[in-house]
């Protein structure tokens, strides 16, 4: 028998075992553990292992015409699971690098919001602060962000000790209710 025969006749059993039914069960049940076993080795997922074996097969039939019979059918069918085991690979690649950017995305605006949040928060507390009477906005500004001491800052603002605790407690009711958006009473 010589290479030509040899070719011809892998390529005729191809076209034969697609031609009828009984003959591509058996060239199937002949074929399909090896391509199986195949993909199972490489991707660790029967259920993957599977679908890309029907895959395959699916794709042989549609490429019958390009098999050549250079190697044995099975060796051909193991070349297709390869190619389709690498596509899989891509396409779970593109889908996790999706996915990240997505999450990224996602992480990006809730950092976004939540400096808008933080910011309307700080425009919230100038305005209270500048709601409030000038003498009253400086004991409180002296004492809650400067940390002085309520005679401290009365005697910055040329005030005694028991008048600036006076304008403090006046400052931080007029603070919270202008920071709650209550009327003042």
């Amino acid at each position: 028998m010589t290479a030509i025969s040899k070719l011809g006749g892998a390529v005729d059993e191809l076209h034969a075992a697609l031609a009828d039914d009984a003959a591509f069960e058996a060239w199937y049940r002949r074929t399909v553990s090896t391509v199986y076993s195949y993909l199972l080795v490489r991707c660790r997922s029967a259920d993957l292992a599977e679908e890309l074996t029907q895959e395959t097969y699916a794709a042989a039939i549609a490429m019958r015409n390009r098999y050549d019979g250079r190697s044995d059918s099975t060796t051909w069918l193991c070349g297709i699971a390869r190619h389709k085991l690498a596509d899989h690979f891509r396409a779970s690649q593109r889908s996790d690098r999706r996915r990240i950017r997505l999450e990224v995305r996602a992480i990006e605006l809730s950092a976004t919001a939540a400096k808008l949040r933080g910011f309307d928060e700080q425009v919230a507390i100038v305005d209270s602060l500048e709601s409030l009477p000038p003498l009253q906005r400086a004991v409180l500004t002296f004492v809650a962000f400067d940390g002085l001491s309520v005679a401290e800052a009365g005697r910055l603002v040329g005030k005694s000790q028991p008048a600036a605790q006076s304008l403090l407690q006046r400052a931080r009711e007029g603070f919270r209710r202008s920071f709650r958006g209550e009327e003042a009473t």
